[in-house]
């Protein structure tokens, strides 16, 4: 049985002082998509972020494609309501035979006609994530399943900067960062952002904003943004309706409707229309962790 762990080829690459990184295959580069990755710190909502901006996308006739990268692989559940098998379980069962997979085994069609794939992960403490992200989009280029594809979106991974957290920044246009109104969600942006610049010496992504979210203000996310060269693109409330659908297994355009709930559907809407059209790519300083601390007055 072929491992995991010998179908992986790692790279050195010259963005960082001894980077290490799963290679890109050329022929998965995807070019008949926008394409968009989300990150943020772990737990800060990224995969109801994803999620929900698939479905708004969808809303707008755009055929849609989610991609959850984390190994817990819940990013589409609420598209699904469900689990799905990833990509890593059905390889496994084929004895990482590719060849001998079908769309059907790794695709799954969501709320609203969101399709949705989740790569998975390899085992705790082996391999690499990188590779998984990889393989996942050799997949569906195979099947040609992203020739129909408008809209491509990678759910990543939270705050660790590996190779799985790398990956999706090969296929990427636009790297947005959820983030929420405190010291350690915007000390995670601080150190995503400087990842994504880095990447993008040698890769096409670009950061294209912040998107907050569970918060009620964003005066200390406005302040950072100004400080470094971010700009906040939209703002999700910490809203008790965003919590439960997570529950009930449902994207908040499902949920029973609410004032509150209608606006944060909107402000979905007005995101993906502003992500459709297009966002001028932005160039930001990150700081240097003592700097961060001394910006919020932490001693």
């Amino acid at each position: 049985m072929t491992s995991l762990c010998e179908l992986q080829t790692l790279v050195r690459c010259p963005d960082g002082a001894g980077s290490v990184e799963v290679a890109l295959d050329q022929t998965s580069r995807i070019d008949t998509a926008k394409v968009f990755a989300i990150y943020g710190k772990g737990g800060i909502g990224k995969s109801t972020t994803s999620s929900n901006l698939s479905v708004a996308f969808a809303r707008l006739g755009k055929r849609v494609l989610q991609i959850g990268c984390d190994p817990k692989h819940d990013s589409t559940f609420t598209l699904t309501k469900r689990l799905v098998p990833t990509v890593i379980d059905v390889l496994e069962e084929v004895n990482y035979h590719a060849e001998e997979l079908r769309a059907e085994d790794f695709v799954f069609e969501g709320y609203n006609g969101v399709m949705c794939v989740e790569a998975g992960g390899p085992p705790a403490g082996t391999g690499c994530g990188g590779y998984v992200v990889g393989q996942t989009v050799k997949l569906l280029k195979t099947h040609h399943l992203l020739e129909d594809t408008d809209v491509v979106i990678f759910d990543v991974l939270g705050d660790v900067v590996c190779g799985g957290f790398a990956a999706p920044l090969q296929h990427a246009e636009r790297a947005m960062i959820v983030t929420a109104n405190d010291f350690d969600s915007i000390f995670a942006m601080n150190r995503i952002a400087a990842a994504i610049m880095a990447k993008s010496r040698n890769y096409g992504v670009r950061l294209g904003g912040v998107i907050a979210n569970r918060s009620r203000a964003t005066d200390e996310i406005d302040r950072f943004n100004a400080a470094i060269g971010l700009e906040r693109m939209a703002h999700f409330p910490d809203l008790d309706e965003i919590r439960l659908s997570r529950l009930r297994k449902q994207t908040l355009f499902e949920m029973p409707p609410t004032p509150a709930l209608a606006a944060v559907q909107a402000e979905y809407l007005r995101l993906a229309q502003a992500l459709w059209a297009g966002v001028e790519p932005l160039s930001a300083l990150p700081m240097k962790d003592r700097e961060l601390f001394d910006f919020f007055g932490v001693e």
